[in-house]
């Protein structure tokens, strides 16, 4: 058969830096200490009393909801199902099993290299597009956790960075990719723009799950589900997990500053 299927979803065969970043076991590892934090600081954090039940990232939510469709009860469940689905992909493409400190440092070094942008666009579209767009005045600010102190802010940002782009990027792009180019046998070349799209469409259409619908913050996670699927399709999962979170941790540590000017 003709290489044109899943192939581009392998980067990472090669010995580069550019292409062990992409590898899942490499990911899993960079992305442990996320994993850990938000698991361990979302059941131990003393949220504020107003807020009613705990507030969970809702991609976080979702996860424990498809559980319980089959019975399955407990807050650990989505964190394994990160873990299992990096190791089943790291079998499936038979990787070393290698851990390389100095790779994690680079990882770290992109995401907040690439974190940094968005929310630099964000601000000036906040700044000068807000006129025309009034929803955009809340652009740069994805979360609707304004109210939260900045710790539960930051929790949240954590989970956020690891479960959404494990649902938008990671699941909805391999899905999209099946669907497109294996069912549907699109080219490549074409498949990609449309799975880019799409995979940010939804991920902008999730965050109205909890929120009122408003059409200048939905175009401006239009645009940041576009970047993190670039990201994640060229840079890796990891890295987009990464830059994610560097946005979000960003964005609170503005919103914690800045909130009376907002």
């Amino acid at each position: 058969m003709a290489r044109k299927r899943t192939d581009w979803l392998q980067i990472g065969s090669g010995k580069s830096y550019a292409h062990r970043v992409h590898r899942p076991l490499q990911c899993l590892i960079f992305i442990s200490p996320l994993l850990i934090f938000y698991q361990v600081a979302s059941a131990i954090h003393p949220w504020t009393p107003e807020q009613g039940d705990t507030p969970l990232v809702e991609a976080f939510v979702l996860m424990l909801k498809f559980f319980g469709i089959f019975g399955v009860a407990g807050n650990y469940f989505p964190l394994l199902a990160v873990v299992a689905i990096l190791l089943a992909w790291h079998l499936a493409r038979k990787d070393k099993w290698t851990c390389e400190p100095s790779l994690y440092l680079g990882m770290a070094a992109e995401s907040i290299a690439w974190g940094i942008p968005i929310f630099i666009i964000g601000l000036a579209l906040m700044r000068y597009a807000s006129p025309v767009l009034p929803s955009l005045a809340a652009a740069p600010v994805l979360a609707n956790v304004g109210a939260l102190p900045f710790k539960s802010q930051l929790v949240l940002s954590v989970g956020a960075g690891v479960y959404e782009e494990l649902l938008f990027r990671l699941i909805a792009i391999t899905v999209l990719n099946i669907l497109l180019i294996d069912v549907f046998e699109l080219q490549v070349s074409a498949a990609i723009p449309l799975i880019i799209l799409a995979s940010a469409l939804l991920f902008s259409i999730y965050h109205y799950l909890g929120e009122p619908f408003q059409t200048g913050t939905f175009l401006f996670r239009t645009g940041i589900g576009v970047y993190l699927a670039g990201i994640y399709i060229y840079r890796g999962f990891g890295i987009a997990v990464g830059t994610h979170t560097v946005y979000d941790i960003i964005v609170a540590t503005y919103w914690q500053t800045h909130h009376q000017a907002l």
